[in-house]
């Protein structure tokens, strides 16, 4: 049964337009003051979700984004700041981008958030989309199949370094440590000082669901968050986690140990709610259709997204598309209490459901937002 809820802000500053007839995505600059409004912002969303008895904030690692979508680049250090200033609240790392990490930093990072924090840092693990922020960092996004043959190394490394006293690795990317003479004898294993010691919960993002990603995952009892922009609300990405679990010897029900993302906008009606909700979305589909990210999307529609004035008869999908699939709610908060409750029904084994505000939501409207799921939505679920 659905008893967590948790929201994912990406890290957009306000903007100040809105919409398919407003500055197209990579026209948008802002000024580096503008930027860092991005800190109070985070911290003024987290006090509300604290404040409304939310589960866990998650954030999303990015860099170099001067148009303003993603604009925070160190989660873990967000995390210390935020458990500072609020009092239950989890800060979720969604996600920390594996490759643009060498593996024993991120993990000891995240280990001395996890003893800052007191165990309200949630670890969370990606291989990227932005080529922009990958390739700049050194590590491969074109070549997919090598972005994840390094991830899957660095976690397997990762892992090692939380799970054991000492350690050694021998891989195509990495040996650790390096047999170096250190203070009289040579380098054979090493120790991760300090490790975790509240929790060493792990999630992943779930988009391709390939047999490969999720027995990977099942591997090393990797949560998955399915949707909020990565995917759409689906059966597929599901069913492929469950059976993966399954080959894997697990008992799980279905939808255990995942949860599914939706971006919502409520309103006292639903046609309200919609109005609202649709600049929103287009910010989105400006945002991410070139990322290959809005399924069902034309090559003509992603290029009429990076441009002014009409694009539906270019072949981009309608809110109202993506509304039917499920990805995206607007209506009453009597109607988001009933779609929730369907989840419940549909996928026994799931906990968690993730409720978040389009990207680019402006602040006001996304603490009006998260206030009202708190107060109208979660009692129905709080069980």
């Amino acid at each position: 049964m659905i008893r967590h809820f948790v929201s994912v802000y990406p890290g957009h500053i306000d903007l100040p337009d809105y919409g398919r007839e407003a500055t197209p995505a990579n026209e948008r600059r802002f000024t580096n003051e503008q930027l860092a409004t991005v800190f109070d912002k985070t911290e003024a969303v987290a006090k509300v979700m604290d404040k409304g008895d939310w589960d866990t904030l998650w954030l999303a690692e990015h860099h170099f984004q001067p148009e303003g979508y993603e604009v925070l680049p160190n989660l873990l250090m967000m995390a210390v700041h935020l458990a500072h200033v609020t009092t239950k609240l989890k800060t979720g790392c969604g996600f920390n981008v594996a490759p643009m990490w060498h593996p024993l930093r991120m993990a000891e990072d995240y280990a001395t958030a996890d003893i800052l924090t007191k165990g309200r840092t949630v670890f969370g693990v990606a291989r990227g989309y932005h080529t922009r922020e990958v390739e700049t960092f050194g590590a491969p996004m074109l070549d997919q199949e090598a972005n994840r043959e390094l991830f899957e190394e660095q976690v397997e490394i990762i892992f090692k370094a939380f799970n054991n006293d000492s350690f050694s690795h021998k891989g195509k990317h990495y040996t650790l440590p390096p047999e170096v003479p250190y203070r009289g004898y040579t380098l054979k294993e090493i120790t991760l000082v300090p490790r975790p010691i509240h929790s060493m919960e792990t999630w992943q993002p779930i988009v391709s669901a390939s047999q490969r990603a999720m027995d990977f995952m099942i591997k090393y009892n990797l949560k998955g968050m399915v949707g909020g922009g990565a995917a759409t609300m689906a059966e597929g990405p599901i069913q492929a986690y469950h059976e993966a679990a399954h080959r894997a010897g697990k008992d799980w029900q279905l939808g255990e140990n995942l949860g599914v993302g939706i971006f919502f906008h409520l309103a006292k009606t639903k046609e309200e709610a919609v109005a609202k909700m649709r600049p929103l979305y287009e910010e989105h589909v400006k945002m991410f259709a070139p990322l290959n990210f809005v399924p069902g999307i034309t090559p003509a529609g992603v290029a009429a997204s990076s441009k002014r004035g009409s694009w539906y008869d270019q072949g981009v999908p309608t809110l109202e598309h993506f509304m039917a699939t499920g990805a995206w709610f607007a209506g009453t908060p009597d109607e988001l209490i009933a779609r929730v409750k369907q989840m419940e029904e549909r996928y026994p084994g799931m906990e968690h459901v993730n409720l978040s505000t389009p990207l680019t939501t402006p602040q006001a409207m996304m603490v009006e937002q998260l206030q009202w799921v708190s107060e109208a939505v979660m009692p129905h679920f709080r069980r």
